[in-house]
């Protein structure tokens, strides 16, 4: 980009360029990956090779690999400021639903208009209760057209064996009709899309 490194300055300056801020997407120094505990920062480890990568670099294998993410977390999911990329810069780099114990007011619904389902844990369950090293796959059953506001919804957990090791009850948190038809469409900007071509084609 012809910037010298001492101009880079923090990533919300470059908020008009995607390609610097997926890169800071899930970076935070301070932030800690429960998959790989020891290390402090935007980093996590490639399934199933093991290879320790940054955020950016081991989306990015996972989507060559045809691999969507998923995020385990804890309460109040995406508190804090630069609310929009905190939505976008996950989208960005292939997750496709969040699965926490609460979310943020504002938050939650900036991951729906992003086409991010939010998902969180019912009573008793938590990140911690799940054990979880990182390697399972999860599927999220009972997405479909006919999806109601804060319906229950299983989350199965499935080892590297390719068993069902846990079964979870979570609640939708698509909370209202609306939400309902911006995540059926892939977020906001979809839904709008799909809306100016349908009335194009009326005209």
């Amino acid at each position: 980009m012809g910037i010298e490194p001492k101009d880079f300055n923090s990533y919300p300056s470059r908020r008009g360029n995607h390609q610097v801020m997926i890169r800071g997407a899930l970076s935070n120094p301070r932030i800690r990956n429960e998959i790989v505990p020891d290390i402090e920062g935007g980093f996590t480890k490639h399934f199933p090779s093991y290879d320790i990568l940054s955020m950016f670099e081991a989306a990015e294998r996972y989507k060559k690999e045809g691999t969507p993410l998923v995020i385990f977390s804890g309460k109040e999911y995406g508190t804090g400021s630069s609310r929009d990329w905190a939505a976008k810069g996950p989208q960005l780099l292939g997750v496709k639903a969040i699965i926490a114990e609460s979310f943020e007011r504002i938050h939650r619904s900036n991951l729906i208009g992003m086409g991010i389902l939010p998902l969180q844990f019912s009573h008793g369950f938590t990140k911690e209760s799940l054990q979880l090293s990182g390697d399972e796959h999860v599927n999220i059953v009972g997405i479909t057209k006919d999806i109601h506001p804060k319906e229950i919804i299983t989350v199965e957990i499935i080892d590297k064996n390719n068993a069902t090791i846990k079964e979870i009850p979570t609640v939708l948190r698509l909370d209202n009709p609306i939400e309902i038809h911006y995540y059926k469409y892939g977020g906001i900007m979809p839904s709008i899309l799909k809306q100016i071509g349908l009335k194009s084609k009326e005209e």
